[in-house]
């Protein structure tokens, strides 16, 4: 079943029914009104075309709504592909060089999001459509009029044809988890200041709703734009904030004190006001100012001056209440965070509260420049972006070369072929191209019989086309790739049957297309990173978490010196760690998309471990390094900063560890990632007299020991 499982079978037909009737009206609609109505075979063919590759062939993720929004965009580029689709055409080397230029083009697009993604193998089809015979740039005006009508028909059926509900929004999922983090923070600030199993498990929950794996595809913010990035920072954020408060600050029955509570309560007003402005808009800055003032407050009383020299605490608090002090300004700094990102994503440039431009580097940028940097980020050929954009390319101009320098029948059937059975591993897509070719050989059975039944009778296919076409689209997507290479062998019949004199040979053409494609698309699939994002994903967590280490490092000897060390600077290693992040994510990204290959193994990817708490681990370090790096520094006794340091080494040390067992690269087994205990970043003995400082840096390489431990077990939770 292609991975669906039996209790989802009627709602995956329901979906895929419901878009295959909207693909059916609009493509019979269009081809018929040019063909049979007003005798242009041509616009007929675009008609039909048009809407199969942007409403067949892409993945448009969402609802009808959003999909007809995203088609609207993209229908100029549609215009642009066809026209240089069509003067390119006429000499092989034009339209080869042109293929691998705008083939990398369309694929490099994904690192747009997912709306870009799945539309871009529908506009590498308008791009192929007008590629091959008959080379006819005096026929562009009916090619574009084709293709206009029948896009600007999908649209309007898209919109008002079974559109599907709406999926709560990624800004309501934040709203709703904010809700959740105000509750904690309240129950915390009142006696007996802790959570209940259920509020720690609501609290767990509310964070896995934010993670990307249980946001559909649509809804989640991965776009380069201003609100994109402040959504996905503001999912972050809450999911640190939630973190924070459901692990407690100190044993049971060390209450906290006055200023502790008051920081507390203006963290549960602040993420009252962030639900507020995610859902209706409202500024949060008065709650915003009122934290800051709160936590500042309680930052100056417990780093107060005490000794001169550092050696002794600020005031006589005792160590269980630094703790508190240490833990609570953490979950301050994420509740900031996170009423910033999210005022960000809702008022853009015009945000209310303060923005600190190191943590929201975004969000004075324009659009023009966040594009850029997005861009600059995957171009180079450690971005699985950048590897798919090439290895889509690739294969098309060598489909294309194929087709114009052979004079191969049909080529445009050979490049469709090797457009949709590449797939991002060698395993993957030896795997769907025998399932392919099988299906392939079955369609090409049942037309040649078909043909030969009813030959040249075109009213046959004219009545037949349509109620295939519906059951083609339902059926292929769900049952796999082998019935829709199938039935799309007998629906290509029934087109072309209809625009010339029909033989059976038309079915063994289209069986030696596939053939010709799928052998170029395995070729490639073998020569350009053939493992896909498996080994990427390591290599980039590999040095996610080195680069992570050399922070911790340079921050804890940082802290421990007063700044007299030399802590990494923002332009080099928080840069370097923030560029390492976003290679991972595309990597994690790309990952969880590619299926166990045939055998059931996964030879390269580790499954016990959990990618998505590195990916933590980074942000974590970031900010965390950030935060204590604030100034003024003040030193930490001997015995305290020989505390810190040795401790930040120790945590530095586990990430290497984690960090060469994970590179494929490396002489570490794979298997061996270890186990660690997160109590071990707080096992050194504690110096007596320690300041707030101290146990806010133990508390920082406390949780980046949690985040560890994750990573080796799995992760808990869903």
């Amino acid at each position: 079943m292609c991975g669906v499982s039996a209790g989802r079978i009627p709602a995956a037909y329901a979906a895929s029914g419901r878009r295959a009737l909207r693909v059916t009206v609009v493509a019979a609609a269009g081809f018929y009104l040019f063909r049979y109505g007003l005798d242009s075979p041509v616009a007929a063919t675009y008609a039909l075309f048009g809407t199969v590759a942007l409403g067949g062939l892409s993945k448009i993720p969402g609802t009808g709504r959003q999909r007809a929004v995203v088609v609207l965009h993209v229908l100029p580029v549609c215009w642009l592909l066809v026209v240089i689709g069509t003067y390119l055409s006429v000499r092989t080397w034009s339209a080869v060089t042109g293929m691998f230029v705008i083939g990398f083009a369309l694929a490099f697009s994904a690192v747009g999001g997912p709306r870009p993604a799945g539309a871009a193998p529908g506009l590498q089809l308008l791009y192929i459509l007008p590629s091959f015979p008959p080379y006819d740039p005096g026929s562009l005006g009916e090619r574009l009029i084709g293709t206009t009508t029948g896009l600007a028909l999908f649209i309007a059926a898209e919109a008002l044809i079974l559109p599907g509900p709406a999926p709560p929004s990624y800004q309501e999922r934040a709203a709703r988890a904010a809700h959740t983090a105000a509750r904690c923070a309240t129950l915390l600030a009142a006696p007996p200041h802790a959570l209940t199993g259920a509020d720690v498990r609501a609290g767990h929950e509310a964070g896995h709703a934010l993670r990307s794996l249980t946001v559909p595809e649509a809804e989640r913010p991965a776009g380069p734009g201003r609100r994109d990035r402040a959504l996905s920072h503001t999912g972050l954020a809450t999911r640190t904030l939630l973190n924070r408060l459901t692990q407690p600050p100190a044993t049971p029955g060390d209450p906290p004190g006055p200023a502790v509570t008051a920081v507390l309560q203006a963290v549960a007003r602040l993420a009252t006001a962030t639900e507020s402005c995610l859902a209706a808009g409202t500024s949060p800055v008065a709650s915003y100012q009122e934290l800051v003032t709160a936590r500042a407050h309680l930052a100056a009383l417990s780093a107060a001056p005490g000794a001169t020299d550092g050696t002794g605490p600020a005031v006589d608090f005792p160590p269980a209440e630094l703790r508190w002090h240490a833990a609570v300004l953490e979950i301050a700094d994420a509740a900031l965070a996170m009423a910033t990102a999210a005022d960000l994503a809702v008022r853009g440039r015009h945000t209310s509260v303060e923005v600190a431009p190191e943590r929201f580097w975004y969000a004075r940028a324009r659009a023009p420049s966040l594009w850029w940097h997005r861009i600059r980020g995957h171009a180079e050929r450690r971005s699985v972006f950048f590897q798919n954009a090439v290895r889509i390319a690739m294969a098309l101009t060598a489909a294309r070369l194929v087709a114009g320098v052979d004079t191969l029948p049909h080529g445009f059937w050979a490049m469709l072929a090797t457009l949709t059975l590449t797939r991002t591993t060698m395993d993957e897509t030896w795997s769907t191209i025998r399932r392919a070719l099988a299906g392939t050989l079955a369609g090409a059975l049942v037309t040649a019989g078909t043909l030969i039944l009813v030959g040249a009778d075109t009213a046959v296919y004219a009545i037949v086309l349509p109620l295939w076409m519906l059951v083609a689209f339902t059926v292929g997507p769900v049952k796999g790739v082998g019935w829709a290479q199938g039935m799309f062998t007998v629906l290509v019949a029934l087109v072309f049957a209809q625009l010339a004199a029909p033989t059976w040979q038309l079915a063994e053409v289209r069986m030696l297309d596939v053939l010709v494609g799928s052998a170029i698309g395995a070729v490639f699939g073998l020569l350009a990173w053939p493992r896909g994002a498996h080994d990427e994903l390591r290599r980039a967590v590999a040095g996610l978490l080195r680069r992570a280490a050399e922070i911790v490092v340079a921050t804890s000897a940082s802290v421990a010196g007063g700044g007299a060390a030399a802590a990494p600077p923002a332009a080099t290693g928080h840069r370097s760690l923030q560029h390492a992040v976003i290679l991972a994510e595309s990597a994690y990204a790309q990952f969880q998309s590619e299926p166990t290959p045939f055998g059931g193994r996964r030879r390269v990817a580790l499954p016990e471990v959990d990618w998505q708490a590195t990916l933590m681990a980074g942000h974590h370090t970031l900010w965390g390094s950030e935060r204590l790096l604030e100034p003024p520094l003040t030193g930490l006794g001997p015995a305290a900063a020989e505390s810190a340091g040795g401790l930040g080494d120790r945590v530095a040390g586990r990430m290497l560890l984690v960090s060469a067992a994970l590179d494929p690269g490396g002489d570490t087994p794979t298997a061996s990632v270890p186990s660690l205990d997160p109590t071990q970043a707080g096992s050194a003995a504690e110096p007596p007299g320690a300041p707030r400082l101290y146990y806010a840096t133990v508390s920082w390489l406390g949780s980046l020991m949690t985040d560890l431990s994750r990573i080796a077990r799995g992760g808990p939770g869903p």
